[in-house]
């Protein structure tokens, strides 16, 4: 039994932050198959959207700064909030180098990609208002990590695929390459959210 009050907006605010998630895995899915001037709208709407993000992660350190009692460790909520924060900001990176470096077909696999990056976005989604409770939580951070080593595999086909195909053009190598490498640091970013929750949730047991 705790004797102290929880303050329970943290988890409405995490569970928030988790959403622009969804929001932003979906837009990239449509950028890839979007011509180049529904490219730029969306890289828009995707900015747009890493804005409320990071408005989001702020609202959290805001409220730590304001209040004594968190649910969890004060750290532990910091982190979290930042973990999710850099998920966006990885997608965002991605969406604006496909219309910056202004690239045609890309390969299917980074569909692929984008794929995992969707399903672990909507897995977090759905794991964070569970926080409140702790519950089923393990579920969770078993599946985004048999996603993230999905997402290895990937990356590592596609630059395979990459360097075969692109011996001759090493200027659109390096702009692909990029965007793949991006889009790997995304599924990193979701699992290091995957196992602060993990860490948390074991603390609190």
């Amino acid at each position: 039994m705790r004797l102290t009050p929880r303050d329970t907006t943290y988890f409405d605010l995490l569970a928030a932050s988790a959403q622009h998630l969804v929001r932003g895995s979906s837009l990239l899915a449509e950028l890839l198959g979007a011509d180049k001037a529904g490219r730029e709208k969306l890289a828009d709407e995707m900015h747009e959207v890493e804005h409320l993000a990071d408005e989001a992660t702020h609202s959290v350190m805001r409220r730590l700064n304001q209040t004594f009692v968190t649910p969890f460790d004060r750290a532990d909520i910091s982190g979290l909030a930042s973990a999710l924060d850099d998920c966006m900001d990885e997608m965002d990176e991605a969406a604006e180098l496909i219309v910056l470096y202004k690239l045609d077909a890309l390969p299917d696999r980074v569909s692929e990609q984008v794929q995992v990056l969707q399903r672990c976005a909507e897995l977090t989604a759905e794991a964070m208002p569970r926080l409140r409770s702790m519950d089923k939580l393990a579920d969770y951070w078993v599946e985004v990590n048999r996603l993230e080593n999905q997402a290895d595999k990937l990356h590592r086909k596609l630059l395979a695929q990459l360097f075969d195909d692109l011996a001759g053009d090493p200027v659109l190598l390096m702009k692909l390459k990029e965007v793949v490498e991006v889009l790997e640091n995304a599924a990193d970013s979701f699992e290091k959210v995957a196992n602060m929750v993990e860490t948390i949730a074991l603390k609190e047991s």
